[in-house]
């Protein structure tokens, strides 16, 4: 299996495996700016050079060596369940994407049939009910995770315990679990811990936010998007993620951490 989605920096200082929603595109240009003294000129997914990558069969060799003898420092990044659903919802279902078309092609239209969504017409432009159309969405998710119908789960929303678990599994050991809401201070301690080509100040970076502006903002604060059914649904979903990345089930509204991320419970719960 290796390491899909799992990126180095061509200087092997730091290793990342991506999340996806989890602020992948500002740690990507982050890494690259590290080794080059510049960024990526576009969007850091499209990078096929300047940047180790899974996805890129040079990489591989590299990558796995490295990872399996832990030579460089390890991390990724994590977000609150709540906040990374809605931000799928808007970003992939009601977005229209940087080809102009809607994420998937044909996955609006099946949930049009299948679940009655409604995101704003052909377009996207349209009025809808944000919050209707979101739990409905969430259904779909649901069902796509649990039960792999009416198609397999997408990056986008599978758990991120399913992400962060193949770096495990594979022979991976992470030094860090950054949290995207306190990105800085997570990304610093990952910063302090390495050697770079170049050096980088947090403060300096641009946020790298390439799903920005795909999608209608956000009308009503999270909690207003999650009912009781909502959130059993969340939780029915995401409760290792709630769990393992120590994030407050019980208050949508609280987008923080409630405790410390265990290193050493991220890997034995995740290694099996």
């Amino acid at each position: 299996m290796g390491f899909p989605g799992t990126w180095m920096t061509t200087s092997e200082s730091m290793v990342y495996r991506v999340v996806p929603k989890c602020a992948c595109s500002t740690i990507g240009q982050i890494m690259y700016f590290s080794d080059h003294g510049s960024y990526f000129d576009g969007d850091i997914h499209d990078a096929k050079e300047g940047l180790h990558k899974w996805a890129l069969e040079g990489s591989q060799e590299p990558i796995t060596r490295n990872v399996q003898q832990h030579k460089s420092y390890a991390f990724t990044c994590v977000r609150n369940p709540y906040t990374r659903i809605l931000s799928s919802f808007f970003d992939k279902i009601c977005g229209i994407q940087r080809n102009g078309k809607r994420y998937r092609g044909n996955l609006v239209p099946l949930l049009t049939q299948k679940y009655g969504i409604n995101v704003g017409g052909e377009d996207g432009q349209g009025e809808f009910d944000q919050i209707a159309a979101f739990r409905r969405f969430l259904l779909f998710a649901r069902d796509t995770i649990k039960f792999r119908k009416p198609m397999d789960p997408d990056i986008h929303w599978s758990a991120m315990s399913g992400h962060v678990s193949t770096f495990i599994v594979n022979g991976g050991i992470y030094d860090k679990i950054v949290w995207t809401e306190s990105f800085d201070d997570g990304m610093q301690d990952v910063l302090a811990a390495i050697d770079t080509p170049h050096a980088i100040q947090l403060k300096d970076v641009p946020r790298f936010n390439e799903s920005e502006g795909h999608g209608p903002k956000r009308a009503h604060p999270v909690e207003d998007y999650f009912d009781d059914l909502s959130m059993h649904l969340v939780y029915e979903i995401y409760k290792r993620d709630f769990q393992l990345f120590k994030y407050d089930f019980a208050n949508p509204g609280n987008k923080m951490p409630v405790d410390e991320i265990d290193l050493d419970e991220v890997h034995a719960k995740l290694g099996d």
